[in-house]
């Protein structure tokens, strides 16, 4: 849903009842706003960043175990993500946790393991 209709409006459907992806990323604006989010999430190591995190709330320091790179590597990678604002993040004492921001990333990456996933999830 990135252009915020949705999926499920009528309106959005051509007549044999598949989406009319031309509906879908009406203006200039939402073209934008799409290409900035698939720009800053194309690099593999930004995807798997975000793949660990799905819908919880991660810390740093579990982001770097998970992923298995140096903490100065993946912070560059969350900072990319943060100033495009796909993720939100918030400190606690000398801990910084970080959350996708916003539900419609989720869904993105909910479809892109679909698609491309061959094991299941």
């Amino acid at each position: 849903m990135i252009s915020g209709h949705d999926n499920a409006n009528p309106s959005s459907l051509n007549a044999s009842g598949d989406q009319d992806y031309e509906l879908l990323l009406e203006g200039d604006e939402d073209i934008e706003r799409a290409s900035r989010a698939l720009k800053a999430m194309s690099h593999p190591l930004r995807l798997k960043i975000l793949c660990v995190l799905g819908d919880e709330e991660v810390s740093v320091q579990d982001i770097v175990e998970s992923v298995g790179t140096s903490q100065s590597n993946i912070s560059q990678h969350l900072a990319i993500l943060r100033d495009k604002g796909i993720l939100a993040s918030r400190k606690d004492a000398n801990r910084v946790f970080y959350r996708v921001g916003d539900s419609r990333t989720l869904q993105l990456i909910a479809m892109m393991k679909q698609v491309f996933c061959t094991h299941g999830f």
